[in-house]
């Protein structure tokens, strides 16, 4: 029988600062990650958009990464799925999502992707 693995590799921009806890041996960041698809219905492309709720732990002598986690960074993420289970402080109902625990979270550079300011223009002379 095939050994399926839950993991995922998705690109997106972070939505708003990565909330970043600090405890006794690690950190966490928790930021939501903004992705989209672009569909074509019919004649006119549409471009579809989500957020996804994201937590990336890291022993403290790595926490230093997660500060790139700044609103509007394109950032590359893999991990798994998880699912988290809670009941509601008020009713006692029981509650679940599926966040994306991120094992390596890698920030692109969108100032390589950017275009070169162009040359300026040459002036003609008179002859």
């Amino acid at each position: 029988m095939k050994k399926y693995v839950n993991n995922f590799e998705v690109t997106g921009f972070v939505a708003v600062d990565a909330e970043i806890r600090q405890l006794a041996s690690s950190s966490v960041a928790r930021f939501p990650l903004s992705i989209s698809q672009k569909e074509n219905n019919g004649k006119e492309p549409k471009r579809t958009s989500a957020l996804i709720n994201v937590e990336a732990w890291r022993k403290n002598k790595n926490a230093q990464t997660l500060c790139q986690l700044t609103k509007g960074a394109l950032v590359t993420v893999k991990g798994f799925f998880k699912p988290i289970e809670w009941a509601d402080k008020e009713t006692g109902e029981l509650r679940q999502r599926v966040i994306l625990a991120a094992t390596d979270i890698c920030v692109i550079d969108t100032a390589e992707d950017a275009p070169e300011e162009p040359a300026a223009p040459k002036k003609r002379g008179r002859k």
